[in-house]
């Protein structure tokens, strides 16, 4: 069974890392193809192409003339602890995880990227901005999910084949991620988890910022249980989420919070 995620955004590479054991990216020559292209672009091509400041994107140009191999400790990080966004602070693998969950993590998660495929939480990586939804014109197409093509799924097949459980996909990952995966060509069951919180008169609704928690939060609790099976996955009940039967299907478990065990607003 393998657990999918969505990279961050937000990246913390100045906090020392909580393990010395790093893998090296198995894309890392189709990622090496990418910065190539991404290295031709003007910093106002960037800033259109992703919809985002002329700052931002100088310092996305600077990232992409640093990039350098060989991934070393010295100029990179691993994955699981550099990507900082939502999901990962649910997840909140540097204080909740010891040695052996990194190694249950690495045989069982796997973060879609934009730039690296398919990373493994181990895997090195240098800081990058690269969504699966930029319409990046390569020599494949005019949008990365047309340059991955089925290579990503390809190698999910090849992760599935040697992990623990049965062919289980547990879609951690947003629709624009997920989509890279093309799931026509990757003969597994997916499982797509869905979380849900009640406001004040009981109204129950997906909201983004709670459900990515969420997200991470399970996954997260997945790889410290050594959970392996889909039917373990509705005994799921960290921050107040509960699994609800009577809205939920075997490929759509749907998890629920009550207005009152939401978390308190912050200041």
């Amino acid at each position: 069974m393998i657990t999918l995620l969505s990279p961050a955004k937000s990246l913390d590479f100045e906090t020392t890392p909580v393990t010395a054991t790093c893998t090296e990216p198995r894309m890392l020559d189709e990622a090496s193809a990418l910065i190539e292209v991404l290295r031709g672009l003007a910093v106002s091509d960037i800033a259109g192409l992703m919809g985002i400041s002329d700052d931002l994107a100088a310092l996305n140009a600077q990232r992409y003339a640093g990039f350098s191999v060989p991934f070393t400790r010295r100029n990179a990080k691993q994955a699981l602890l550099a990507f900082a966004g939502d999901v990962y602070q649910g997840m909140d693998a540097a204080r909740r995880f010891d040695a052996r969950d990194f190694t249950e993590a690495q045989k069982t998660v796997r973060i879609l990227s934009g730039l690296y495929g398919v990373l493994r939480p181990l895997d090195l990586i240098q800081p990058y901005r690269l969504e699966m939804g930029t319409r990046l014109r390569t020599e494949r197409g005019a949008t990365l999910y047309q340059w991955w093509g089925d290579r990503i799924a390809e190698q999910l097949a090849v992760d599935l084949a040697a992990s623990p459980g049965a062919d289980v996909v547990v879609n951690l990952a947003s629709e624009e991620y997920f989509g890279a995966v093309r799931p026509d060509a990757l003969a597994a069951r997916v499982i797509a988890p869905r979380f849900e919180d009640a406001n004040a008169r009981g109204r129950r609704s997906i909201v983004s910022f709670y459900a990515k928690r969420a997200r991470g939060m399970m996954a997260g609790w997945m790889v410290r249980g050594r959970v392996r099976t889909p039917r373990a996955l509705t005994e799921f009940d960290e921050a107040g989420y509960r699994y609800d039967r009577s809205s939920s299907t075997p490929d759509r478990p749907v998890f629920v919070r009550s207005f009152e065990d939401r978390p308190a607003p912050v200041g």
